[in-house]
């Protein structure tokens, strides 16, 4: 219990602080801030019900650098990583024109629309059965799930990007004599890109969520997998939790990757009023 009121009063004192520093270090000293605070409040509750099941953090800490000292955890995860890099990266192929055609065209709208709305609220994983009936227990079938949870966000906020797309844009671009492809490709695509890249770190986090569920129901590798099988491995929670905290951080680490498209040129504009 001491440790956790230690980690509290230490995240406290550092919050305070961090008003004070620059931008730079507040970017990374508040997040760790509260990530030791919310380390402190779990320590706190094992201690306060004296658990036997849960594990505490030092016991979840303890359980990852287990798993790193296997080569079973890298497996799993490059195994994940596969699977969401096809499937996300052939739903943004797919999803970016998709909705920038249904976005610029109010006939493809009208027409496409209807369906996209009516897919979207399934559950990638309804879809499991399904996806295990055509494609087999395997890869196939979890960069299909990947696909179809990533697409539906991509293609919704493409298309609305593409609507909100102030008008001036569009008939300056008409004064200058661009039409077509070339008004697509230089004045719609950039204009758009800032909330395109939103649904891409929105649909990002979605293919994450689903390929973890996925790999516990129909996979026999994965971080997924890797949460069952510890489950059922003699109730190994400090390796369930351990999985977790992984699956956490990795997902951190994605959504700075993508993060990292708003540094370009052509998208950089739009984020300006930040």
């Amino acid at each position: 219990m001491s440790l956790a009121i230690a980690l509290v009063v230490a995240a406290l004192v550092g919050l305070r602080l961090a008003s004070r520093w620059s931008l730079g270090a507040r970017r990374w000293l508040m997040p760790v801030c509260v990530a030791a605070l919310g380390v402190a409040l779990w320590h706190g509750a094992c201690a306060l019900t004296q658990t036997k099941i849960f594990p505490t953090p030092l016991e979840s800490f303890g359980a990852i650098f287990e798993l790193g000292r296997t080569s079973r955890l890298w497996n799993d995860v490059v195994a994940s990583l596969f699977r969401v890099t096809w499937g996300f990266g052939l739903a943004a192929a797919v999803g970016i024109p998709l909705g920038l055609w249904i976005g610029w065209s109010s006939r493809s709208f009208l027409a496409l629309n209807p369906l996209v709305q009516a897919l979207r609220p399934i559950s990638p994983i309804a879809w499991i059965p399904i996806a295990i009936l055509w494609f087999g227990i395997g890869d196939l079938s979890a960069i299909f799930l990947i696909f179809l949870a990533s697409i539906f966000p991509i293609v919704v906020g493409t298309t609305a990007a593409v609507q909100n797309i102030p008008q001036v844009y569009v008939r300056s671009a008409a004064n200058f004599g661009l039409a077509g492809f070339d008004l697509v490709r230089r004045v719609v695509l950039p204009a758009a890109m800032p909330q395109i890249i939103t649904s891409l770190r929105i649909a990002l986090g979605v293919a994450w969520l689903v390929i973890v569920a996925a790999e516990m129901v129909g996979m026999q590798s994965g971080l997924g997998y890797l949460v069952s099988d510890a489950r059922n491995m003699g109730k190994r929670y400090d390796l369930v939790v351990a999985a977790m905290i992984l699956i956490g951080l990795i997902g951190i680490v994605l959504d700075v990757l993508v993060r990292r498209l708003e540094q370009f040129d052509e998208v950089r504009w739009g984020f300006a009023k930040r």
